[in-house]
């Protein structure tokens, strides 16, 4: 039978997508490097669990041994995404993750070749931000002829997990676009205002994974990215005094928007918002739907993009998602 290995199971993001693998009749091995945590979870979900740690590529491969898909939610990724690609690769195993990070991305180009010729899946941003914004743009660019730039912008809502938090005090990097296929620098103080429903909002650039996703799945050679923050999205202090991450009920609370504009060369804009839950929620729910789907045959080996794999309604797949096209 076609197993599924989540390592990070123990974290925020990792026990809630191991939850819904399990709730979802996945068959699930839980790994990480903290045995008493693993056999607790395992035991609370009646799974098998391995622990293991990513500084021996030889205990890497012996635990992906009978593995089909592997599921990495342990952050920061710029720390975990290699050890784990180069071992699916090399163990004939399919790798997905819920980086929110560049590095897993940069990461899959450069192994994207050797990716194919192992006949192995790379799909960093199973779940998440990614899923969002590139389901939601694929759905707009398809009613532009000739697209020539994409402005896209996240509302991200409420607290962040503690993970999330450390993971993004790691990777702090310069602000960038792409402009004219290439990635270059930008200017921080080039805030643009986006509308995801009420009224328009200041929006403030940022470097965000899509600038390689979207380029992959549209070449549209202009292409910018965006972030509304509201609430206390970007924690102060002690960041490891932080909780695991939001509450169920402040999950309920904050719902997570993206606002899509795509012009074409005509320079007429067609634009849509997409509207779901906090994001918190979707990412274990997208991520645990994406491996369902490489189990059950849905893949094609190299680096993919979640929404060029599935199409544009995989987001609309996870409970309580709309666009809405303006």
């Amino acid at each position: 039978m076609k197993k599924l290995m989540i390592y990070g199971a123990t974290g925020y993001t990792g026990r809630m997508a191991a939850t819904h693998a399990k709730e979802a009749g996945l068959d699930i091995v839980i790994a990480g490097r903290d045995d008493t945590r693993l056999a607790d979870l395992a035991a609370a979900l009646g799974v098998e669990s391995g622990v293991f740690s990513l500084e021996h590529p030889n205990d890497i491969a012996d635990a992906l041994s009978g593995m089909t898909v592997l599921l990495n939610c342990a952050g920061p990724f710029h720390r975990t995404a290699k050890p784990l690609m180069t071992a699916c690769i090399g163990s004939g195993v399919h790798y997905l993750d819920i980086a929110a990070e560049l590095d897993s991305y940069h990461l899959a180009e450069e192994l994207d070749l050797q990716a194919q010729q192992a006949g192995v899946m790379l799909l960093p941003g199973s779940g998440g931000s990614v899923a969002m914004l590139g389901c939601l743009t694929r759905h707009v660019v398809q009613r532009v002829p000739a697209p020539q730039s994409i402005r896209i912008a996240l509302h991200v809502s409420g607290s962040m997990s503690r993970g999330s938090a450390l993971s993004a005090t790691e990777n702090m990097t310069e602000s960038m676009a792409r402009v004219a296929g290439r990635l270059v620098a930008r200017d921080t103080d080039d805030t643009r205002s986006f509308d995801f429903g009420h009224g328009p909002v200041a929006c403030f650039p940022v470097t965000l994974p899509d600038l390689i996703t979207l380029w992959k799945d549209t070449r549209v050679p202009d292409i910018d990215t965006f972030v509304h923050v509201s609430g206390n999205a970007f924690p102060q202090g002690d960041l490891a005094a932080l909780p695991d991450g939001p509450s169920a009920a402040e999950r309920e609370q904050h719902r997570y928007q993206v606002a899509v504009e795509v012009t074409g060369i005509d320079q007429r804009t067609a634009r849509a918002v997409l509207d779901t839950v906090n994001g918190y929620a979707f990412t274990p729910l997208a991520a645990a739907e994406a491996a369902r789907r490489v189990l059950a045959g849905e893949c094609r080996p190299g680096f993919q993009t979640p929404a060029g794999l599935f199409g544009e309604d995989f987001v609309l797949s996870i409970a309580d998602t709309v666009i809405v096209d303006r």
